[in-house]
């Protein structure tokens, strides 16, 4: 029953996503809001696929603490769920990411009409001044902005140096930072074709403002 829901998954994304791809690249004349409601019908999509095809639903600790307005995220890394589930939870958001996944075929080419902030992460500082840069720019514009700090997805129970640039966004443009911590990698391994059923909590931490802090 597992193989069964995992190939049902990816016949399900390989359908989906070259469809979404051509769909993004034709909304090129609108404006980045209009893009994105129109894009995001993709996660959308694919969140209803993961929780009823995958069968791994999530329960939600701590809903509470999401402020009102647009605010920084910052989430835990392990797998692809994340990238998918965080915009089933979240008001539209954009992901810091790396530019050259614009490049991948069609998930890349839809992803590119989005306004996420992609960064070229060999710039050095020149990559955080960009990152504050797009980020004050789409927190003006009514997105939240999520970041792994982490900067590639680590395993449950291990640990990786965070990257400076989650810090250096969130002390720099004055707003809330919300912490998320869950445990899909428990049934969605990284790199993993195999995904279990199973129930992923997702705990949000109690939002702050980061400004002044240091980035250490």
């Amino acid at each position: 029953m597992v193989l069964i829901r995992n190939l049902l998954f990816m016949l399900a994304l390989a359908v989906l996503t070259p469809l979404y791809a051509l769909i993004a690249m034709a909304t090129f004349p609108f404006g980045p809001k209009t893009r994105h409601r129109i894009i995001r019908g993709w996660p959308h999509l694919m969140a209803w696929v993961v929780k009823h095809v995958l069968g791994i639903p999530y329960r939600l600790v701590g809903a509470e603490n999401i402020p009102a307005g647009p605010a920084i995220v910052m989430s835990k890394h392990m797998s692809a769920w994340e990238t998918i589930m965080l915009q089933d939870i979240f008001p539209p958001m954009v992901f810091v990411m790396k530019r050259e996944i614009h490049k991948l075929p069609f998930f890349g080419w839809g992803i590119a009409q989005m306004p996420m902030i992609a960064i070229d992460r060999a710039a050095g500082k020149d990559a955080l001044a960009q990152v504050v840069e797009q980020g004050i720019d789409r927190l003006g514009h009514g997105f939240w902005v999520t970041i792994f700090p982490e900067g590639t997805r680590v395993a449950p129970g291990s640990r990786k140096r965070y990257k400076a640039g989650g810090a250096y966004l969130a002390t720099h443009v004055g707003c809330k930072v919300v912490p998320i911590a869950h445990d899909a990698g428990e049934l969605w391994p990284r790199q993993a074709f195999l995904k279990t059923p199973g129930t992923v909590t997702v705990s949000i931490g109690p939002a702050f403002d980061a400004t002044g802090m240091s980035e250490a």
